[in-house]
């Protein structure tokens, strides 16, 4: 198994007319007509890009540390607070769904030496505790409860990597759900820290060697300049135990190259430091050192950043390597680190018509994840890719994870869940190829009222795409039934079928929950990642659209009875779609999204994200195809859109908040029309990771009570 210390995901991170209440009544729409919003100043700001003048009157609420931006987040909360707060039935739908949400969750037990480490969480406890028990079946102690680290439960706490000799365990914390976090060292018998604090990290993991480990962290940067300022010379550091930060050994960086990501990890076997240089979010770099002989430094093992190519281990002196060179569907190969030329490259696993997800090692076998039409399937065979044969899912409709162990393990355990199938762990006996339950959680409902199907639809330019379509049994085909259609398309992210408590509570009230497979995603190869980003990016839209209306037309939803929903890329891509289609949606959540397409690579790592969207800044070609789709510049004055809840938060340095208030404020300025176009700012919250429980009961509440009540549908409860 190999010991990488990050993953190119952290990279990426980085989802109809309203003109009218559909129920008829007078006086709620009366009450709806009367929101005012508040009064957001506007600056003449004109930026000329390409000859072209672009306004961008909202420019100051850039600045999240004004007073003038605090006191305008602080007048549009009270306003859509106000209003969620006026929904009769909104405090009946978050009592239901924290009925619902309360039971116990439970993680894979992670192995380091005689000892398992494993996440529970009792059920509304706002954060998951790390319990640590002595054997298999021991007794279960508290190692860090995260939920005594902060009165508000914004402080996370997440095991990073155990140092070879089983002593010692590495410790990401991070606070109001920003990407920043600390990494903290703990003795893994006495649960108590050693001392070893490094800060300032940011995408990154701990790949132990010897007496300490390899991380990545960026400079400290200036007061004030945390959460949106661009962060620039990720470097990394090879940290010794007991010794302080200041002391640590740089290990690589690129001062010539700023904007770059680095990461690394270690081969099983502790004889080559793998690393991997990347520009943001497309291909990465690949280099290799003798850990026994550093002063050759680093080897190219792969150059340019066109292609992704990963060392899954390093087994009898040559590199095993997951790749998509040649292969869009990607294939695993072996290379002599000596000769790696692609000439002296040996075939492990040819590429397959389906997606392979991922490859990795465990008990001396080779496991393979593929993705068929973005259901997983898994094959288990010889390190050299002989005798691979299927493992027996519990169903083969959703998805599972885990497949990896240390070569002397005899047994690993994977999570398994769908739509309808509630995450479960399974044990799973490597030498037996044999699945055994380990735990599946007590639920306040029963899955089994509902039912989940896969269909095929044609986009705009005729290409076919899945979409996932989830609902109660024997649901009539009418055209009345509130549907939440969810679509994300980007970076190369695929989304695969898992369980959502929030979503029972549309399913209980006779509603659809779509999810679309959107070109620019990764269910379908990097093919159809290209398909979806840079000039191609309408494609993604287009499709979002077209599974609107094929909804529509097989009798699940009518336009006033139809949402979308999406988060990050996925928020852009619902700003997109309502900025294109006013007339095809009721309501619309976008989240907390990238909405300035001409300024998002100014702020902190947006930058990385120029290999899947372009620069405005670098050409005119990639300028005209931005501002062409940018949600913030395509929303037109006098339009009536639909029903709109914005959310951020305001400790987002992902995706900073700024998009989302200059899209809020631009789109309460250009609407017309009665349905309300809000934003509910989060605090001490960032781009998603770390929520606290009370946060999502409240967040999932508030949005399933706006979507009623623009839709005109009474809940149950």
């Amino acid at each position: 198994m190999y010991k990488q210390a990050s993953i190119l995901a952290a990279g990426a991170m980085i989802l109809a007319s309203c003109g009218g209440d559909p129920s008829g009544d007078n006086a709620e729409m009366e009450s709806t007509v009367m929101l005012e919003y508040p009064e957001t100043r506007k600056e003449a700001v004109v930026d000329t890009l390409w000859d072209t003048p672009v306004e961008d009157p909202y420019r100051w609420l850039e600045d999240d540390n004004s007073e003038e931006t605090a006191a305008w987040v602080k007048a549009q909360n009270a306003v859509t607070r106000s209003f969620l707060d006026s929904i009769s039935y909104r405090d009946a739908i978050r009592d239901r769904y924290e009925q619902l949400f309360n039971y116990e969750k439970v993680s894979s037990p992670n192995k380091v030496g005689e000892y398992y480490f494993i996440y529970k969480n009792d059920g509304l406890q706002n954060q998951s505790v790390i319990y640590v028990r002595k054997g298999r079946d021991g007794e279960d102690r508290v190692f860090i409860d995260p939920n005594a680290l902060s009165e508000d439960g914004t402080v996370t706490a997440s095991l990073m990597g155990a140092s070879n000799d089983d002593k010692y365990v590495a410790v990401n914390r991070s606070e109001a759900g920003s990407d920043w976090s600390q990494i903290r060292v703990m003795n893994v018998e006495t649960g108590e820290e050693t001392g070893d604090i490094l800060r300032w990290v940011k995408f990154s993991g701990a790949a132990w060697y010897e007496d300490g480990f390899f991380y990545s962290r960026y400079p400290e940067p200036q007061e004030g300049d945390e959460y949106s300022a661009a962060n620039t010379f990720h470097r990394v550091y090879y940290h010794k135990l007991g010794t302080d930060q200041s002391e640590d050994e740089l290990i690589y960086s690129n001062d010539d190259a700023p904007n770059m990501y680095h990461w690394c990890g270690t081969t099983e076997d502790d004889k080559y430091l793998i690393l991997y240089a990347s520009t943001g979010t497309d291909g990465y770099e690949c280099y290799f050192m003798d850990l026994a002989d550093r002063s050759k430094g680093f080897q190219p093992l792969f150059t340019g950043f066109e292609n992704k190519s990963s060392v899954i281990d390093h087994i009898d002196g040559r590199f095993l390597v997951q790749t998509d060179i040649d292969a869009p569907k990607y294939r695993v190969v072996s290379i002599d680190p000596n000769n790696p030329a692609k000439e002296n490259w040996k075939t492990v696993i040819a590429e397959s018509d389906n997606l392979l997800e991922g490859a990795s090692t465990g008990g001396g076998k080779l496991f393979a994840t593929y993705l068929e039409n973005a259901n997983t399937r898994v094959y288990m065979g010889n390190l050299d890719g002989t005798e691979m044969t299927q493992v027996q899912l519990p169903d083969n409709t959703g998805s599972a994870g885990g497949f990896g162990a240390k070569k002397d393990d005899t047994t690993l355990f994977y999570s398994f869940t769908s739509f309808t199938y509630p995450t479960s762990i399974y044990e799973f006996n490597i030498e037996t190829g044999e699945s055994e339950l380990y735990y599946s959680p007590k639920l306040q409902f029963n899955p089994d009222d509902f039912e989940s199907k896969q269909v095929f639809y044609k986009s705009k330019d005729g290409t076919e795409v899945s979409l996932f379509i989830v609902h109660k049994k024997g649901l009539q085909l009418d055209g009345t039934n509130p549907t939440l259609l969810y679509g994300y398309g980007g970076f190369n992210v695929s989304l695969t079928p898992s369980f959502s408590t929030s979503n029972i509570i549309l399913l209980e009230n006779g509603g659809v929950y779509a999810m679309a497979n959107l070109r620019g995603g990764g269910e379908f190869g990097e093919e159809w990642h290209r398909d979806g980003m840079l000039l191609n990016k309408q494609n993604v839209f287009d499709d979002f659209i077209s599974a609107g209306e094929y909804l529509i037309a097989e009798g699940y939803t009518s336009q006033d009875k139809l949402a979308i929903a999406g988060g990050s890329n996925g928020g852009l891509l619902v700003g997109a779609c309502m900025a294109q289609r006013p007339d095809l949606f009721q309501v619309a959540f976008p989240a907390v999204g990238v909405m300035d397409m001409l300024r998002y690579h100014k702020f902190t790592v947006g930058w990385g994200w120029i290999p899947e969207y372009g620069c405005a800044d670098s050409s005119k070609v990639d300028f005209d195809n931005l501002y062409g789709y940018s949600p913030l510049h395509n929303l037109k004055d006098g339009t009536a859109y639909p029903a709109t809840m914005v959310t951020t938060a305001d400790h987002d340095d992902r995706v900073v908040p700024a998009h989302s208030f200059k899209f809020a404020a631009r789109l309460q300025e250009a609407h017309q029309g009665s349905a309300p176009v809000l934003i509910r700012i989060e605090e001490r919250a960032g781009h998603g990771a770390g929520k606290p429980t009370s946060k999502i009961l409240d967040e999932q509440a508030d949005k399933w009570a706006f979507m009623f009540e623009n839709m005109g549908v009474t809940p149950k409860y």
